[in-house]
């Protein structure tokens, strides 16, 4: 679906209805029109608690699906992506990337292996159609079909540590045997053979269901999840929530901490990256970047003095020279302060080390802060 705002044709999710009856705010979101935020339920930082302490529920269904399947999936998996798909069972799924063959992100991804001869990778909404083009282009050599099955389903993450409890009165699926990015299919709301993955995006504990993207089906799970949820305290969230909480869990985001010109070394997550699984596009060029050594590093910066360091803002030594960026910044509701992921170079890195981000021409105390800046409690 499609509507024009401002003369622009935005796509729209089988739920925009609903939202806009929740009185979402709606935004522009990767050609998208998305709710950034419910002001009638509280707003970004409410949303961004709910999901700290209780369940929210997101509509993701922009994000792209794209269907590998075919006696070559697999080795079209391992040539096009980072991780490797050859260790991953039969409903796992794991983190990887898409790199170009200079070594950049083309995009980050999600994996899942549905079968021995079917991969679906999860891709972001923003880089949806470059996403499918790119692979396409690079599996064709392949013994296997490529599709972007994204528009057949409607996918809502349901996030939170009572999103387990929520979930389970809707489903004859056992949830407590998904264990972390691993995925299931059973009934949801009635709806047989549902997809039920746990991963998430906040760095909370969670789940997304897929089911089918009609507009009556679509708005009738959403509020069967929310009534079970309501005794949780579950609320709907949007954009602006899942920013503040993948940043508190230092979860990249493209165009922000990776992109076609920052590598896999530079955005420190080369544990994702299986440089001995053999060859794979952009893999020589990670070697020579690797042996060149590194001129930035990704680094978590908390703000000493008063002021949010923003997406974009300099960053400054001592003497006031410019040696790096503000990838992503804001302020963090649940850990209560200034937070934000910034490139500088190794020699600044160190923690606790002092910097200056500049804001509105005035030079903030930031230093050097552990990351992922939250993690959630393990279950006992």
């Amino acid at each position: 679906m499609s509507s024009t705002v401002e003369g622009q044709t935005l796509r729209k999710t089988a739920l925009n209805a609903l939202h806009r009856s929740l009185g979402a705010k709606m935004v522009d979101f990767g050609g998208w029109d998305m709710p950034v935020e419910y002001p009638s339920s509280g707003g970004l930082m409410k949303e961004h608690l709910a999901v700290r302490t209780g369940v929210g529920l997101f509509d993701v269904s922009h994000m792209g699906d794209i269907l590998l399947r075919g006696p070559g999936a697999l080795e079209a998996t391992q040539w096009i992506s980072m991780n490797d798909a050859s260790k991953l069972q039969e409903g796992q799924a794991h983190y990887s990337a898409l790199l170009y063959p200079e070594g950049g992100f083309v995009d980050d991804v999600i994996v899942h292996k549905l079968g021995n001869n079917d991969y679906l990778l999860v891709i972001n909404a923003g880089t949806r159609e470059k996403d499918y083009g790119w692979v396409k282009k690079n599996v064709s050599r392949f013994h296997l079909h490529a599709d972007d099955v994204g528009d057949y389903y409607t996918q809502i993450a349901i996030q939170g540590p009572q999103a387990e409890a929520t979930l389970q009165k809707l489903t004859n699926v056992d949830l407590s045997q998904i264990k972390n990015y691993w995925f299931k299919h059973g009934t949801v709301c009635g709806l047989p053979n549902t997809m039920i993955a746990r991963t998430g995006y906040t760095a909370e504990d969670g789940f997304e269901i897929y089911v089918p993207s009609d507009v009556a089906t679509s708005e009738r799970v959403w509020n069967e999840v929310m009534a079970a949820g309501k005794e949780f305290g579950a609320i709907p969230c949007g954009l602006g929530a899942r920013n503040t909480l993948r940043l508190e869990g230092r979860m990249a985001l493209y165009g922000h901490e990776i992109s076609d010109t920052i590598n896999v070394w530079e955005a420190g997550l080369d544990r994702f990256c299986k440089m001995d699984k053999g060859d794979f596009l952009g893999r020589a060029a990670l070697e020579k970047a690797k042996a060149a050594g590194l001129t930035r590093t990704l680094v978590g910066l908390e703000a000493v003095d008063r002021g949010i360091p923003r997406d974009g803002y300099k960053v400054c030594d001592a003497a006031g020279a410019e040696i790096g960026y503000v990838t992503s910044g804001s302020y963090a509701p649940f850990l209560k302060k200034n937070i934000a992921l910034a490139y500088v170079p190794p020699a600044h890195a160190a923690l606790d080390h002092e910097v200056f981000v500049e804001i509105r021409g005035q030079k903030v105390k930031c230093k050097v802060a552990p990351t992922p800046f939250y993690k959630r409690a393990k279950k006992a």
